[in-house]
């Protein structure tokens, strides 16, 4: 492994931090990215996502030399897949989403022209079980001069594994080095010159697996935490009905040494719980009931959350009839999916925000400290300090529980807080 040289295809939230942790080690790394400005700002040893420790890192191993990004693969020893696997609809099946595989294909494709015999390709996108395969095939259609598993199982030139990331946003840098991982092989083969690379930074135990078992496996643990969150989401419902505070009551359930009820929220966000169960769900439509009424419940949540807002709204103009909707002014706290993170992907704020600006007359200020400017999808509403939303807005909407929000609680105006630190 002293000279290996690495491809990581992907520069995202998983396939950068990757990146840098290999070029860390004095391995030579070429990140590759189809958005050329991601690409450029990379190769100025700057980074365009927000990761605590991650800009040092990068910003040093570029002035070294062992990390540089390009738009194309480069012949290299060990090949990193880590582009996005999103969902898309059905036709025939609407209300199940079907996974999109299209960009983990032409990531296969686009390697397949600098494989040489002995490579290693190692899969880390989220996936559908049985996709490790479907890369294995791509792969072989591409290059008809190299063996593969598939065929030729422990003898085959290339080696094939998926190996699920496994980390907190927040925290990828931390746990990247310390986290398990569960690597999946094609053949034992595949499994152990896996290991073999990951254990240049890796100090978890590397656990093998077959690879749809390691698909499942990831597929597994956001689907069961979808469950439990919409257990809570549910919850928060019932008890709003109830008038019961539904933070005491879940405070003072998990004082039994046996509970544990997770935090209820505006919905589930991120590319990983909010999409991951609907894999589990197109592969078994019938027998997946428990996880498809889970994600339900969670993508009705944000709905809830509006009509929250527009019951605020009535209550405004009932109480000051001189008043018209054009008067409200809305501020909608937080944007990300998580706390203290720039990553909008699927974010349930994002959609609550959409459908506020675009039934709301009045300004919409949106309060995201973790970005500079809105995405496209956003137009319409207005990035706002807290200052100016604490100051002005008549309704207050937090929807993430980031640091600087958890000591700013508004003096005046509605509260609806999704998140419970306001209100205690």
């Amino acid at each position: 492994m002293q000279d290996t040289v690495i491809c990581v295809v992907g520069l995202g939230y998983i396939g950068l931090p990757t990146a840098a942790m290999f070029a860390s080690r004095h391995k030579y790394v070429t990140g590759i990215d189809i958005d050329q400005n991601v690409v450029d700002k990379i190769n100025l040893g700057e980074i365009h996502i927000v990761e605590p420790g991650l800009a040092s890192i990068v910003g040093n191993a570029v002035s070294k030399g062992y990390l540089r990004a390009a738009v194309t693969p480069q012949s290299a020893d060990v090949f990193f897949i880590a582009v996005p696997t999103p969902f898309l609809l059905d036709e025939a099946q609407i209300d199940i989403p079907q996974p999109d595989l299209r960009y983990i294909e032409s990531a296969a494709k686009a390697i397949a022209k600098v494989l040489k015999k002995g490579d290693i390709v190692i899969l880390e996108s989220t996936s559908p079980v049985g996709t490790t395969e479907k890369l294995a095939g791509w792969l072989s259609q591409e290059r008809a001069d190299l063996t593969f598993p598939q065929t030729h199982n422990e003898e085959s030139d290339i080696r094939i594994a998926y190996c699920p990331e496994r980390v907190l946003p927040g925290h990828i840098m931390r746990e990247l080095v310390e986290n398990d991982r569960i690597v999946g092989g094609l053949t034992n083969r595949c499994s152990k010159a896996a290991i073999e690379v990951y254990k240049t930074f890796v100090r978890g135990e590397c656990v093998v697996t077959n690879a749809r078992t390691a698909e499942m496996a990831k597929l597994t643990e956001n689907a069961s935490r979808d469950v439990s969150i919409a257990f809570a989401n549910e919850l928060s419902i019932i008890c709003d009905e109830l008038d019961i505070d539904v933070w005491e009551l879940i405070t003072l359930c998990n004082r039994h040494p046996r509970v544990n009820i997770l935090q209820p929220g505006p919905g589930v966000g991120g590319h990983c719980i909010a999409v991951d169960p609907w894999f589990i769900v197109s592969q078994s439509p019938i027998d997946a009931k428990l996880i498809k009424q889970a994600r339900s419940i969670n993508d009705q949540k944000p709905l809830w959350v509006i009509e929250k807002v527009k019951l605020a709204i009535a209550n405004i103009l009932l109480a000051d009839p001189l008043k018209s909707s054009s008067d409200i002014t809305i501020a909608c706290y937080g944007l990300s999916f998580k706390p203290n993170i720039d990553d909008l992907r699927e974010s349930p704020a994002v959609i609550i925000a959409k459908k506020i600006i675009a039934m709301h007359s009045n300004t919409t200020l949106l309060v995201e400290p973790n970005i500079v400017k809105l995405p496209l999808d956003l137009k319409g509403g207005l990035l706002s300090n807290i200052d100016i939303a604490l100051s002005k807005a008549d309704i207050h909407l937090l929807l993430v529980d980031h640091s600087e929000f958890s000591n700013r609680r508004p003096s005046s105006g509605i509260v609806i807080d999704t998140r419970g630190i306001w209100s205690a």
